[in-house]
Parts: C-alpha cells; sequence; structure tokens
C-alpha cells in the first residue's frame, strides 16, 4: 500500500514528538498530532509552534489535524508513533477506548513500563493485543535539537515485517534524515533504554570532574554491559558497535543536548535526585529505566559495574564520588 494511503500519527508533544511531526511533514499529506491540552493545541494553531519544545520549529498547520483525544487520533490513524514519557504511557492510553489490535505501533519511547519493567513493545503486544509484525522501534543515534536545526541525522527504524519496515521508512527519511533498517526490535528497544542509564554515569563522571579520558573509558566498558544484557534478553547475532547500539550511546553520554547526561552532571555535583528532577523542564528516561534494568539484571545473574554504581546513587542514595572511586577499579 503507497504512502499516500496510510494516515499517521502521532501521540506526544515534547522534543522529540515535536521533532516526529517536522520529520513526517517532508512526507505525509497531513500529520495527525494528538498534544496534551486545548491550550497547547490552540497555541500550535494560531501560533505554529510548540512553545515548549523546539519552538523554532515553524508547522504548516494546514497540514496538521491536531487532537487532544487519544480515541480520535487512533481512529483517524493507521500508523501510531508514540512518543511520550514512559512514566506518563499509561495514563496517556486510560482514555483509549478504540483497538489497536488492526495499527501499525511504532515505540520511540526510551524506556520501562515502571509497574512491570517491561519494554513498551511488549506492553502493545500484551496489553492491546498488537501483533508483533506490526510492532515497530524508532532509536537514534539521533538528537530532536539537531532534527529542528536540519542537521544531517541518522535514526534506526527496526520491525520484524518488512513490508511495515519499507512502508514507514518512507515517512521518515528526507534531506536531512537518513534511516538505517533493522529486524532486531527487542535489541534496539533495550539499547535505546539501557544508553540512558549509561549516559547518567557519562553526567556522573562528569559532575565530579573526571575527564574525558576517564569518561572514554567508562563508555566502552558501557557498550560492553550492553552487550552482555542484550546476549541474556535477546540472544541473536548483533554488531553492538552498530550505530543503534554504539553510536547512540555515544551521542547520549557526550552531547549537551542529552537530558540523560544533564540530569548525571547534576547528580555528580552534589544536586539530590528530587531537586535535579526539579529543575529540568524535560523527563531523563534513563533515572526511571535503572530500577527496571537493575531488577532485570539481577533476575538475570548479570553482573554489570556501571549499571550497579548508577542505581546506587539514584536509589540507595549512595556517595557518588566514594561509588565512583569504587567503579574505578572494577573497569579498564
Amino acid at each position: 500500500m503507497g504512502i499516500e494511503n496510510k494516515n499517521i500519527g502521532v501521540v506526544g508533544s515534547g522534543s522529540f514528538g515535536t521533532a516526529m511531526v517536522k520529520m513526517l511533514l517532508e512526507n505525509a499529506a497531513t500529520v495527525n498530532w494528538c498534544v496534551r491540552d486545548e491550550t497547547l493545541k490552540n497555541h500550535i494553531k494560531q501560533e505554529k509552534r510548540n512553545p515548549n519544545y523546539l519552538s523554532s520549529v515553524a508547522f504548516d498547520v494546514e497540514r496538521l489535524n491536531l487532537t487532544t483525544s487519544i480515541d480520535q487520533l487512533v481512529h483517524q490513524s493507521d500508523i501510531i508513533i508514540f512518543v511520550v514519557p514512559s512514566i506518563y504511557l499509561l495514563e496517556t492510553l486510560k482514555p483509549l477506548t478504540i483497538s489497536l489490535e488492526n495499527k501499525i505501533i511504532i515505540t520511540a519511547i526510551k524506556g520501562l513500563i515502571p509497574q512491570s519493567c517491561e519494554i513498551i513493545g511488549d506492553y502493545f503486544m500484551k496489553e492491546y493485543g498488537v501483533a508483533e509484525e506490526n510492532i515497530g522501534v524508532i532509536a537514534g543515534p539521533c538528537h530532536a535539537e539537531e532534527i529542528a536545526l536540519e542537521r544531517l541525522s541518522y535514526i534506526t527504524l527496526a520491525f520484524k515485517n518488512g513490508e511495515n519496515l519499507n512502508r514507514c521508512r518512507r515517512y521518515l527519511k528526507s534531506d536531512f534524515v537518513r534511516v538505517t533498517p533493522s529486524d532486531d526490535i527487542y535489541g534496539t528497544e533495550h539499547s535505546a533504554v539501557l544508553k540512558n542509564v549509561y549516559a547518567i554515569s557519562a553526567g556522573i563522571a562528569n559532575g565530579l570532574n573526571y575527564g574525558d579520558n576517564f569518561i572514554a573509558v567508562l563508555l566502552s566498558n558501557a557498550i560492553r554491559e550492553m552487550e552482555e544484557y542484550l546476549k541474556i534478553i535477546s540472544p541473536i547475532d548483533r554488531n553492538i558497535n552498530n550505530s543503534v547500539y554504539l553510536g547512540d550511546l555515544l551521542v547520549t553520554g557526550y552531547s549537551y543536548f542529552s537530558r540523560n547526561r544533564m540530569f548525571g552532571n547534576m547528580i555528580g555535583k552534589g544536586y539530590t535526585v528530587k531537586s535535579a528532577l526539579m529543575e529540568m523542564n524535560m523527563v531523563p528516561e534513563g533515572y526511571y529505566a535503572t530500577e527496571g534494568i537493575f531488577k532485570i539484571s539481577e533476575e538475570n545473574g548479570l553482573n554489570l559495574p556501571i549499571l550497579e554504581t548508577v542505581h546506587k546513587i539514584l536509589y540507595q542514595e549512595k556517595n557518588p564520588r566514594k561509588q565512583f572511586k569504587k567503579l574505578t577499579k572494577k573497569i579498564d
């Protein structure tokens, strides 16, 4: 079925949700967009911009079908991209009364369902009856801010079903966005969650005044931890050095656009978790994911020193400087 015969929608109006709409408007005649509230919807209609995120991006509002109703969005869309923080997904879906079984669901959420420690794709399959072949995953390496600036960016789109992959890929690629295809939906989604946790570790190190030399060693150890984790969770043949794994880790660990690195930097500088979360106007998915990833790691008997260190600092209120001093003896 051609691109003109599928209606596409986005749920979420944060930075990446806004960037996603910008990407889709490069190809789609219209984009359905479910935003947080009527005030935001009316502002976008009138001012042609999202006042809260990526406000430099101007939209052709004649090609936007804005709504605050998840039911309306689902009813009007064949392909639905979810780009809301994982901690708000259940609340977002609560008003939904329409079946998702015949929809193509793409998750661009880089977190876990907090209550069950599930990746988002698994949750949609289990709770909403979405077929595995209709589950897609969008991952990086890619920052919303660079998409807004139309700097050349790379995203990975993963589907088990090749037809769905090719159909959805056509919506996303443009002069400034390259789309890499993958069939590793589980590894892609888990690694997108993991890299946020490790980006927090890089931020903490920076906040503690560790230098680039140490952070390079830290992230080289982090990719090995990710590989060990993915081998247990989804044991298929994959190249951990591909951009969706290593590249996404590096951009999230090093970039000043990274909210998870920023959050970690604040922790390293002495902020409490609560004060850091209050000061940020964006959700650092890695904080919420750390608890779930740590539980999964423990259940599978994995020895992941960096993950354990971040968990101790964030959830056991251990001193960051003391914990990183111990960590330096465990990595090389």
